[in-house]
């Protein structure tokens, strides 16, 4: 069955970097495009950034564009969000997704809580 599960969350200061990883399994990785939702306390869900299968290209929410890098490594069926220079309002708690053929039904790990503070 499909699995993603989220880690490298935590607390990290204004201006600081993190780096997420979402491990998937139970189906074909290397043909799923994959994605980044975000969390934030009082707010409905929100799209981070994406990157597709299998050309890998990439696309990003406007709030995050220059900050936030999404890989992933086919290799070890996992996707990363690179996060830089993070502000306080990029605290929350951060989802994997994954669509995989042939079904295309959209998958959601359990994420992992991301807090920017001083």
């Amino acid at each position: 069955q499909v699995k993603l599960v989220e880690s490298g969350g935590g607390l990290v200061q204004p201006g600081g970097s993190l780096r997420l990883s979402c491990a998937a399994s139970g189906f074909t990785f290397s043909s799923s495009s994959m994605s980044w939702y975000r969390q934030a306390p009082g707010k409905e869900r929100e799209f981070v950034a994406r990157i597709t299968a299998p050309g890998g290209s990439t696309n990003y929410a406007e709030s995050v564009k220059g900050r936030f890098t999404i890989s992933r490594d086919n290799a070890k069926n996992t996707l990363y969000l690179q996060m830089n220079s993070l502000r306080p309002e990029d605290t929350a708690v951060y989802y994997c997704t994954a669509v995989p053929p042939p079904s295309y039904r959209l998958y959601w790990g359990q994420g992992t809580q991301v807090t920017v503070s001083s």
